[in-house]
């Protein structure tokens, strides 16, 4: 079966990589991952927000990408050590603090794709999706992280269970598989993902590959490439059998895909 976060969307899919953050806003101070760039993002008709999620030092789990605040906030403190009130001060000025519940109350349309950034935050971020599963997918770098999310998010058994995407290892395994031709190794590397989700190059390996797509496909597995923000790059990866872009320029890459 189709998950519900797959249906009734327009594909291709466009991922808003942590919102949307436009020059203007930016030069205004907005900053990505906070609650004007998921409003902005919302606003010029994007379905999907891709965004990471952390935990503060009081146990609020948040919308913020990096481990510290220094890139974001120009504060040298980790995310963990902060709590939510000192958060959302160093963000008032930058789009405004965001936690993944106020993401899931105010914007009851959208459809999020939650990259577990901190183990702390794994069992705290299933709790909170488990009455969302049909409008959030959960990824991570970390099988490990990304699994007990979605153990937390089943054990509290209160809707759907969520989307997921495979972590790293799993795609290493699924690389590895489609290199074999084994459709029967693929099946197995596959086995549990909705999503593979990846760049298309990284260093000096070729991840993206028209073989990779066809193994995927064959397994109602969906292909998003990260992160696309030229127009040609946004029509040939379509054109190529990619299903959808994780891309900085929502606004773009919806004109540019129709």
């Amino acid at each position: 079966m189709t998950h519900p976060w797959f249906e009734g969307a327009r594909t291709p899919r466009v991922l808003a990589h942590r919102g949307l953050v436009v020059a203007e806003d930016a030069a205004h101070g907005v900053e990505e991952n906070s609650f004007a760039a998921v409003a902005a993002a919302h606003s010029a008709g994007a379905e999907y927000v891709e965004s990471d999620c952390h935990v503060t030092a009081d146990g609020v789990v948040v919308l913020f990408h990096d481990d510290d605040l220094s890139r974001v906030t120009g504060d040298p403190r980790l995310v963990a050590d902060v709590t939510s009130v000192e958060l959302g001060d160093l963000m008032s000025g930058r789009g405004g603090l965001i936690t993944l519940a106020q993401a899931l109350d105010a914007f009851p349309t959208l459809r999020f794709n939650l990259d577990v950034k901190a183990a702390a935050a794994a069992v705290p971020v299933g709790r909170i999706v488990a009455p969302h599963g049909d409008r959030v997918l959960l990824t991570s770098f970390s099988d490990q992280r990304r699994r007990a999310a979605l153990a937390a998010a089943e054990a509290s058994a209160r809707g759907i269970r969520p989307a997921t995407s495979a972590g790293s290892a799993t795609i290493g395994r699924v690389l590895a598989a489609v290199a074999t031709r084994s459709d029967r190794l693929v099946r197995r590397a596959l086995q549990g993902v909705d999503v593979l989700q990846i760049p298309e190059q990284q260093g000096r390996l070729r991840v993206l590959t028209p073989r990779l797509i066809s193994a995927a496909h064959r397994h109602d597995v969906e292909v998003h490439v990260w992160t696309v923000n030229e127009p040609d790059d946004m029509r040939r990866l379509i054109d190529s059998g990619v299903d959808g872009v994780v891309t900085d320029r929502a606004d773009v890459a919806l004109r540019t895909l129709g």
